[in-house]
């Protein structure tokens, strides 16, 4: 005897919800572990070292901090071998045991970082010159930087009025007004606040160094957390209090600026800014730490974007350090070029597809040493095309007819597969003779653009969520998905043969489709829509950049008749398939939900490729078949030839099945 499946009791449970959960917080811990990989490999594992990711990043960022703290504060210390301040002294002491402390936990005992931390703390107590002291402080700094995970920094500062205010209110009672360590509690703290106004010290402090001072607060200090702020208000405070200390020395014109790379400037003190950096004079570094804002406003396009990441990725990759360099070269193309691909593919789309084979061909080339010529010529290469595809778009505007259908191309195709699955959920509601269900789709779907719509407003104002964060949660949502319509798909065929079905419902339905169940299917509309509205408000973003005043009523009439064709779809698939008899009606989504699933699958395994979750192995031939989420890799094409696979050997399964009364009577 068969044994049948309850109808969508699997899928649309409340156990879809922490289902769900789950596996995306595996998805970010395995995004979170592979971001922290070379550092893994560096701190080998012993009984003492925490190897945990999460607190490898906390334990790091407290020492860098403390290291920067002692290379700053220990010329007030000791002068000339002497004690001169026995506060500032005893502080010193306290902080290089504690790092020392901290770096035992982080590092193999006699490996270069411990031993480097422990000729600090022996230097201290040998009280040796501040340059000595220095010296060890930044190659701790040096050493630890190198395996630490990419920031994610804010695109924008809070406007100038609002910092003063967060300065006013959270530091001036200790800080003073000015920021020169005098206020109205300052004497009565050991060791006094410090003293942002002091150019000499401010020439030796990272603005991550401030930053994570506002964050965690300093151990054995009267400096406390503030992490009741947002990421975007201390990242603020940090570069409000790293400028008290420098005057614009001359107007500069912001055209003429040099790209800066955010990442480097926020890393390192002023001092190692201008000893490694050719371009950076004492002139342009006081004009920047003075007005932040110039940092802000230099608009860098998606292709500039691109170049900088790449070449950042290869001074990384020449200092050995391969984490920075891959998580370098995956937002060059996930934070730069994939937002230009649609306007691309509208002048050029063989152009856009090489480049976006060279830009993963780099990457991968960056995981191992000893690649510089191989990877100095796909540079090369790479530049060249970018130059090209750079001109393209600038000389060559889009007409309005161009405009108006990448408008409506991009709402068609991130928005159709999220259609066709909350269709696909309605029609079978309404087969069952579930009307009263629909409105928890509805609230799913709608809740869906509202959160997507939110998440973007987020992004632009509160957080930074990096391309690759935004593939992993594509692609970890259209692997469940797919997952979920592959089971949907199955069992709706494995009922194609039941004559009495209409019978089954009218006795089974209202038992399994209960509370939870019907949350479960706001949850698969949720999922099916969310993971497409961020993405599509990227592209018509990016789109905007290509478009002149006189065409912003181009996209929005593409806009609006991509929202008319989706309707019109949904009305026509809706009126139709209901009054398909049911047997054909399960017989039909059956072989689309399958056909969804082979496509979720495709995609879903590229953006984890695309995010560096997965490895990337080109298949000899090029395959790619977008539209159908076919790509020409080993793993993309393994995995949706698993579904093709699975879904023959189950769909012959059925077909060979005895009597339709047996599933029925089960």
């Amino acid at each position: 005897m068969n044994i049948s499946f309850p109808p969508l009791k699997i899928i649309f449970t409340k156990k879809i919800a922490s289902t769900t959960f789950l596996i995306m917080a595996l998805l970010n811990s395995t995004y979170s572990f592979a971001q922290n990989m070379p550092a893994q490999k560096t701190l080998q594992n012993t009984q003492t070292v925490n190897t945990s990711p999460k607190y490898q990043l906390k334990e790091t960022r407290q020492v860098l901090q403390l290291a920067e703290y002692i290379g700053v504060d220990y010329p007030a210390a000791v002068k000339n071998g002497q004690i001169s301040n026995k506060d500032e002294y005893a502080e010193m002491q306290q902080f290089a045991t504690i790092i020392s402390d901290k770096i035992s936990k982080l590092s193999p005992p006699k490996s270069e970082l411990s031993l480097t931390s422990l000729a600090l703390q022996q230097a201290v107590n040998n009280k040796e010159s501040a340059t000595n002291i220095q010296k060890y402080s930044q190659a701790i700094r040096k050493q630890l930087l190198t395996t630490s995970p990419a920031l994610i920094l804010p695109k924008h500062l809070l406007p100038n009025k609002q910092v003063h205010t967060l300065f006013k209110e959270n530091c001036s009672s200790c800080h003073g007004n000015t920021g020169a360590g005098n206020g109205v509690l300052a004497k009565t703290l050991t060791p006094e606040p410090t003293n942002f106004t002091d150019q000499t010290r401010a020439m030796n402090r990272s603005l991550l160094g401030l930053y994570d001072a506002i964050t965690n607060g300093l151990d054995g200090s009267a400096m406390r957390s503030f992490n009741h702020l947002n990421e975007r208000q201390r990242w603020s405070l940090a570069f409000y209090v790293g400028s008290l200390a420098f005057k614009p020395q001359q107007k500069l014109d912001t055209a003429s600026l040099p790209q800066i790379d955010l990442t480097t400037w926020v890393n390192n003190n002023p001092n190692n800014l201008i000893k490694h950096n050719v371009n950076m004079t004492n002139t342009l570094l006081n004009n920047l730490r003075s007005e932040p804002n110039l940092l802000f406003s230099q608009n860098k396009s998606p292709l500039q974007t691109t170049k900088l990441n790449l070449l950042a990725a290869i001074s990384a990759y020449k200092n050995n350090q391969l984490a920075q360099a891959q998580s370098l070269a995956v937002s060059a193309y996930l934070d730069g070029f994939e937002l230009v691909e649609n306007n691309l593919d509208a002048h050029d789309s063989v152009l856009r597809k090489s480049i976006e084979k060279q830009l993963l061909t780099f990457r991968d080339l960056l995981k191992t040493t000893n690649q510089q010529p191989q990877i100095d010529q796909e540079l090369t290469q790479i530049l060249r095309q970018l130059n090209a595809a750079e001109n393209m778009l600038i000389t060559n505007k889009l007409s309005n007819n161009s405009m108006f259908s990448a408008a409506l191309i991009i709402l068609l195709r991130e928005g159709l597969e999220a259609l066709l699955v909350v269709i696909a959920l309605a029609t079978v509601l309404i087969k069952t003779k579930r009307k009263d269900a629909l409105k928890y789709l509805h609230f799913g779907w709608v809740l869906a653009l509202i959160a997507g719509l939110f998440t973007w407003w987020a992004a632009e104002n509160l957080i930074n969520i990096s391309g690759a964060s935004r593939e992993v949660m594509e692609g970890g949502a259209a692997i469940l998905a797919a997952l979920v319509l592959f089971y949907v798909g199955y069992w709706m065929h494995s009922k194609t043969q039941a004559s009495q079905w209409q019978s089954y419902i009218k006795n089974n339905v209202n038992r399994h489709l209960t509370a939870g169940t019907l949350w479960g299917i706001a949850g698969l509309a949720f999922i099916s829509v969310y993971r497409e509205v961020f993405e599509t408000v990227l592209f018509y973003q990016s789109l905007l950049t290509q478009a002149n005043s006189e065409q912003m009523s181009v996209v929005v009439s593409g806009l609006l008749t991509g929202i008319a064709t989706l309707a019109l779809i949904a009305w026509l698939m809706i009126r139709y398939s209901v009054k398909l008899p049911i047997s054909k009606f399960f017989s039909i989504s059956a072989y689309f939900m399958l056909v969804l699933a082979f496509i979720l699958t495709g995609k879903g395994i590229a953006a984890l490729q695309e995010a560096a979750i997965i490895d990337l192995s080109p298949f000899p031939v090029d395959l790619s078949i977008s539209w159908l989420g076919v790509t020409a890799t080993w793993q993309g094409l393994m995995a949706q030839s698993t579904i093709i696979i699975l879904s023959a050997l189950l769909m012959f399964k059925n077909n060979s099945q005895t009597s339709p009364i047996d599933s029925i009577e089960n």
